[in-house]
């Protein structure tokens, strides 16, 4: 791992009380969960994503990727979320998440073009995660984080390319309100 990305989490080389110690002392900042970096420098996505992956389940981490507002947090456009959301393709084997993980589990249809890779961790892409929010998060979480993602160009998810891959999609749940809800904000707002 990069070590610009390192995370350090209890039970590593340290435990959690020396953790909080050094985080204290301003050696360490906090991410997400019990996962720390270095306090130098910046945050970085693939903090954001190792430290809810962290959060993941044994079992899942092989065949799970982190999505919906999960996703859009490790891409800096919404904030932490209380819950990680994770997405896998149906398969042969059950999905199910032990009681109080403090992660949500979907099961939808995954394309190659869907998922890339933060600092060794599955996250959806950045206009699959869009299209997610827009369709399913409440109105009021998602205008902001489309707002934000459609303003981050290293994104490439202007809210018109949002529109149109949302037209584009075939039999997902929340498309039409998905597709009413970026097309208000298209109208309503000056983010072209």
């Amino acid at each position: 791992m990069n070590p610009s990305t390192a995370l350090l989490v209890p039970g590593g080389q340290f435990l959690l009380g020396e953790l909080h110690a050094m985080k204290i002392d301003g050696v360490l900042a906090p991410v997400a969960g019990d996962a720390f970096r270095i306090a130098q420098g910046e945050e970085s996505a693939g903090h954001r994503a190792a430290a809810l992956f962290n959060q993941v389940p044994a079992a899942l981490a092989p065949r799970a990727a982190l999505g919906q507002l999960s996703a859009a947090w490790v891409y800096g456009c919404a904030p932490p979320p209380e819950t990680v959301a994770l997405l896998v393709n149906p398969g042969g084997r059950s999905a199910a998440l032990p009681p109080f993980s403090g992660c949500t589990l979907r099961q939808v249809r995954l394309g190659p073009q869907d998922v890339v890779t933060i600092g060794g961790v599955p996250v959806t892409s950045p206009l699959r995660t869009a299209l997610d929010v827009a369709r399913s998060a409440p109105a009021s979480a998602a205008r902001p984080v489309l707002e934000a993602m459609a303003r981050t160009p290293s994104l490439h998810c202007p809210l018109p390319r949002i529109r149109m891959a949302l037209l584009a999609a075939a039999h997902v749940p929340g498309k039409v309100r998905g597709q009413a809800l970026v097309q208000e904000m298209i109208d309503g707002g000056p983010l072209r």
